[in-house]
C-alpha cells in the first residue's frame, strides 16, 4: 500500500464505497461510452452512416478501458476526451472513424455530469430516509420524557427529549424536499453542437430539425430523462451545480445544526452519541468520552457549506457561449460535494442510531430548575388561596434572585423553603412540590410529537432497510 502521495481524506476516511466508485473514473469513462454508443445507436436509427455493426462492436468494448493508453495520447493531444475517443477506437477499430460524430466534448462531460449527480442525488435521498426513519423512531421512544428547555442556552420552559428530535426532523425533511425538487428538475443537456446552434446535426441531417429533435430525445431517454434544456450554450447551464451544491449544502446545516445540539447536551451527559467498549475518548484523559463523531459532522458540514460557494461563483462567470474555467474547479467541488454529504449523513446515521438518553440525569436537570418554572402555577394557587397576586409576584421574585444567589456559591436551589416561608402563599413546602411532576410543564409536546410522526409515516413506509454505517473512529 502506497502511502507517500496525498489523498482525499473523504476517500481514504469518510465517503461510501458507492459513492467512492461512483466518481470514480472508471465510472466517468464508462458513461463517457455509454454516451457515445447512444449517440452512434440513435444516428443509425435516424439514417446517419453509421452501420448496426459499428454500434455493434462500440457496445461489446464499453468496458473495456485502456487508461494507459489515454494517458499517454493525453499527453500528446492535451485533451483528456479526445485521448478517450482515441483509446476507444483502437478497442472498437471498425468504429473508430465515427465515435464522437457531429458532437463537442461537453456532450460527454456534461451529459455524464447530470447521470452521476443524479444517481449521487438518489443514493444521499435513501441516507435521509434512513437518518428521518432513526430519528422518528427516537422522537417516539421519548416523545413524553420532559427534559429541559433552553432559549439562549439558559435554562427555559420544560420540553421533551421527542420534542427536541421532531425539530431535527423537521430540518432534514425540508432538505429532503429540496433534493426531490432538484431530481424533479434535472435536465439532460442531449446533443448540440459547439455553441449550442445544433449546426453540425443540421449538416449530418440535411436541415431536417425534426431529426435532430428525435435523436436528443432517443439519447435523453435512453438515460431516463424526460427533458432536455430548451437552450444553451456549449454547456448546460451552470446553475444547475449551484442548485444541487445548495440542495447539499442544506443537509450540511441540518446536521450540522443537530450534532451541535448533541454536544452541548453531551457536557452533562445527558444525551450520549455511541461510544465502543475499547474507543479512546482522550489520548490523555482517559475518562473522558468526546462527542467526536458530532464534532465530525460538523467539521465536514462547515467545508460543504463553503465548497458550496465553487457553484455559484462559477455560474456567474459563464462568458457568453462557453469559458473552460469552471473546468478544475468544478473537478473537485462537484465530487467532493457529493463526498461530503455521503460523509456527513452516514455519520449522522450512525449517531442516530445508537443515541443514549441517560434518563436519571435529564430528570436531575429538570428538578434543578422546576421549582423556577413551577412559580407562575405556585401563584395562580396563592391567589385561589386568599393571596395578592401583585405581592405574590414580587415575593416571588425577591425570593428567585436570593435562591438564584445561593445557587451560583454551589448550594442546592432552597426556592420553595423561601416562598413557603412566606405566609402571603398559605402553602407548606411539601405542597409545593406536589405541583413539581415535570409532566405538566411540557404542554403538549407528546401530542405535537405523535401528530408530527403521523404525517410522516407514508413517507418512512417507502424507504428501504438499511444498515446503520460503519464508521472510521
Amino acid at each position: 500500500m502506497r502511502k507517500d502521495r496525498y489523498e482525499s481524506p473523504l476517500s481514504s476516511r469518510y465517503a461510501s464505497e458507492f459513492m467512492l466508485n461512483l466518481f470514480s473514473a472508471e465510472t466517468r469513462i464508462q458513461t463517457w461510452r455509454r454516451l457515445w454508443v447512444a449517440l452512434a445507436r440513435a444516428e443509425h436509427e435516424l439514417g446517419l452512416p453509421v452501420t448496426a455493426e459499428q454500434v455493434a462492436e462500440l457496445e461489446a468494448h464499453r468496458t473495456d478501458i485502456d487508461f494507459d493508453l489515454a494517458a499517454q495520447r493525453e499527453k500528446e493531444v492535451r485533451h483528456d476526451v479526445m485521448a478517450h475517443v482515441y483509446a476507444y477506437g483502437k478497442a472498437a477499430p471498425s468504429a473508430a472513424g465515427i465515435i464522437h460524430l457531429g458532437a463537442t466534448s461537453c456532450y460527454v462531460t456534461d451529459n455524464a455530469d447530470l447521470i452521476l449527480y443524479r444517481e449521487g442525488l438518489r443514493y444521499l435521498r435513501k441516507g435521509l430516509l434512513a437518518l428521518l426513519g432513526n430519528l422518528a423512531k427516537f422522537a417516539r421512544q421519548y416523545a413524553d420524557t420532559p427534559t429541559l428547555g433552553y432559549t439562549h442556552y439558559q435554562p427555559a420552559q420544560l420540553v421533551t427529549v421527542g420534542k427536541r428530535a421532531t425539530l431535527w426532523m423537521q430540518d432534514f425533511l425540508a432538505d429532503l424536499e429540496e433534493l426531490d425538487f432538484v431530481l424533479e428538475n434535472l435536465q439532460f443537456l442531449g446533443c448540440r453542437g459547439t455553441t449550442g446552434t445544433e449546426a453540425s446535426f443540421l449538416d449530418l441531417f440535411e436541415g431536417d430539425g425534426a431529426k435532430i429533435d428525435e435523436m436528443n430525445r432517443r439519447i435523453a431517454a435512453e438515460f431516463g430523462f424526460a427533458k432536455t434544456f430548451a437552450v444553451c450554450g456549449q454547456t448546460y447551464p451552470r446553475k444547475v451545480d449551484s442548485r444541487i451544491l445548495n440542495c447539499l449544502s442544506a443537509i450540511a446545516q441540518s446536521a450540522c445544526r443537530m450534532a451541535n445540539d448533541i454536544r452541548l447536551l453531551q457536557h452533562d451527559r445527558q444525551v450520549e452519541e455511541p461510544f465502543e467498549k475499547n474507543q479512546i475518548g482522550s489520548s490523555a484523559m482517559a475518562y473522558k468520552r468526546n462527542p467526536m463523531r458530532c464534532e465530525r459532522i460538523c467539521s465536514l458540514s462547515r467545508y460543504l457549506m463553503a465548497d458550496a460557494m465553487n457553484a455559484p461563483m462559477t455560474a456567474s462567470v459563464q462568458w457568453l457561449e462557453r469559458t473552460l474555467d469552471d473546468s478544475a474547479n468544478r473537478r473537485i467541488s462537484m465530487p467532493e460535494g457529493f463526498l461530503c454529504a455521503d460523509a456527513i449523513l452516514r455519520l449522522a446515521r450512525n449517531v442516530t442510531d445508537g443515541l443514549h438518553v441517560n434518563e436519571k440525569i435529564v430528570d436531575r436537570t429538570c428538578r434543578e430548575y422546576l421549582p423556577f418554572i413551577a412559580t407562575e402555577n405556585l401563584m395562580m394557587e396563592g391567589v385561589k388561596r386568599g393571596g395578592d397576586r401583585q405581592e405574590l409576584h414580587e415575593i416571588i421574585r425577591t425570593c428567585s434572585m436570593a435562591a438564584t444567589a445561593r445557587m451560583k456559591e454551589g448550594e442546592s436551589c432552597d426556592l420553595l423553603r423561601r416562598l413557603a416561608a412566606e405566609p402571603a402563599f398559605a402553602m407548606s413546602e411539601t405542597e409545593m412540590k406536589a405541583v413539581l411532576d415535570p409532566k405538566l410543564y411540557t404542554g403538549r409536546c407528546a401530542a405535537q410529537v405523535e401528530a408530527f410522526l403521523e404525517g410522516i409515516v407514508p413517507l418512512l413506509d417507502a424507504a428501504e432497510p438499511g444498515e446503520t454505517p460503519e464508521i472510521n473512529v
